[in-house]
């Protein structure tokens, strides 16, 4: 039980860490990562919050790839939800860059920020967000590497954002071709190997709360 309660925190801090790096990267103001170009402007577009068009999208995402046989775990869920909320809870807080040298810290300490909160869900392995799992759906699909899965998934998400009103800038690609090495720098400083984490499904995590619960129960 113990350990599951330290996989539920870890998943919680990740999600936290992860949302508050979005949002950092977003009052650099010198141009928003791909998807967060795409949340902007159907944001704007639509008249909701970020927070809650992220949420939307997440489950649009989600009930694609379960369509595709791609079964989400709680991991995914909970990043389609929390991620969502964080962001508007956390956006008046932080505030806006006034110039680009500002801007380009902010988006640099955002991306490893981002980079940090991967590490903390992803060690939990409850599953990857509803966007990783549409790359890693579309890899299955098409038989296409998935880092070039990546590239079409965040460039389509970066033009229709932009077509919708997204910020683009010098700052998306520095976010499109930064965060790769943002992640691998942390987990390799928490010699963390992300190919050796199991993901459970949402049936998967059930059945082992279950067994902690009679585990508990018997002793």
């Amino acid at each position: 039980m113990k350990q599951l309660l330290m996989r539920f925190l870890n998943t919680a801090i990740g999600l936290f860490l992860y949302a508050l790096g979005i949002v950092i990267t977003i009052k650099g103001n010198i141009g928003y990562a791909p998807w967060d170009v795409f949340h902007a402007g159907l944001a704007k577009r639509i008249g909701l919050s970020i927070g809650v068009v992220s949420i939307l999208v997440g489950i649009v995402l989600v009930i694609i790839i379960t369509i595709l046989k791609e079964k989400p775990g709680l991991g995914t869920i909970s990043n389609m939800i929390f991620v969502g909320l964080f962001l508007d809870t956390l956006f008046p807080y932080i505030p806006t860059a006034k110039n680009p040298v500002i801007g380009t810290i902010m988006l640099v300490t955002g991306l490893f920020v981002i980079a940090l909160g991967s590490y903390f869900y992803i060690k939990s392995g409850f599953g990857c967000g509803p966007r990783d799992s549409l790359m890693v759906v579309l890899a299955r699909r098409t038989k296409l590497p998935v880092g070039l899965c990546r590239i079409i998934i965040e460039l389509l998400a970066t033009i229709s954002g932009w077509i919708l009103g997204g910020m683009v800038g010098f700052g998306t690609v520095i976010s499109a071709f930064t965060i790769g090495f943002c992640v691998q720098l942390v987990f390799r400083l928490f010699r963390f190997d992300v190919t050796k984490v199991n993901h459970e499904t949402v049936s998967d995590t059930y059945a082992t709360i279950r067994r902690a619960i009679l585990c508990r129960e018997r002793s």
